[in-house]
């Protein structure tokens, strides 16, 4: 009895320690191929990336589940090389980013997603279907309809915080790009929802 006691005692504190144990220490101890840090590192971070996963590919994506996987495969497979030149977190993330952005790519069925700004066009008017749904779509649909790189400027600076400088970097856009994104998926979002154009 007291094996137990002492067993469970252990247990706590090391569960303890992990929880108090930075991002950095987990990323080096993963990095060295302890699948248990890494773990720790998948229980605190997945909920945010597979949070930005979806805002991305679409709320009605079935495939952001996978998505966030393969994000933490790959984090899993490029840790040995992660140079903590930044936050685990905000490498993390951007590894999410980029899993995001690389499906919405191989979906596209239109002209490739860096044929520039005036794919942004090619949907056309809200309701140029003609179904009549364009002015009862809620935002996260109307969102969802944006096409991809207007998409992740609007999602990356409106949703997320980051900074013109940071999305340019990440998409590999002008920073004038980036704002102009931002402002056309602006522009077409409002036309989606039904207002002001």
């Amino acid at each position: 009895m007291l094996n137990a006691a002492m067993s469970d005692l252990m247990t706590d504190t090391t569960t303890a320690e992990v929880a108090a144990e930075s991002d950095a220490g987990l990323a080096r101890r993963a990095a060295s191929g302890d699948s248990g840090a890494f773990e720790s590192l998948y229980r605190r971070h997945a909920g945010r990336v597979h949070g930005v996963i979806t805002r991305l590919v679409g709320a009605h994506c079935v495939r952001a589940e996978d998505l966030t996987q393969e994000a933490f495969v790959r984090a899993w497979q490029a840790l040995p090389k992660f140079r903590f030149e930044s936050a685990v977190s905000t490498w993390l993330h951007r590894l999410a980013v980029t899993t995001a952005l690389m499906e919405l790519r191989t979906r596209r069925s239109g002209p490739r997603f860096d044929d520039g700004e005036d794919a942004l066009d090619e949907l056309g008017t809200p309701d140029s279907a003609g179904s009549g749904t364009a002015l009862g779509m809620d935002l996260e649909r109307a969102v969802a309809t944006l096409p991809p790189r207007a998409r992740a400027v609007l999602v990356l600076h409106d949703v997320e915080g980051w900074k013109h400088e940071e999305i340019a970097a990440t998409l590999e856009m002008a920073v004038g790009s980036s704002k102009a994104q931002l402002h056309r998926a602006r522009h077409l979002l409002r036309a989606r929802l039904g207002g002001e154009a």
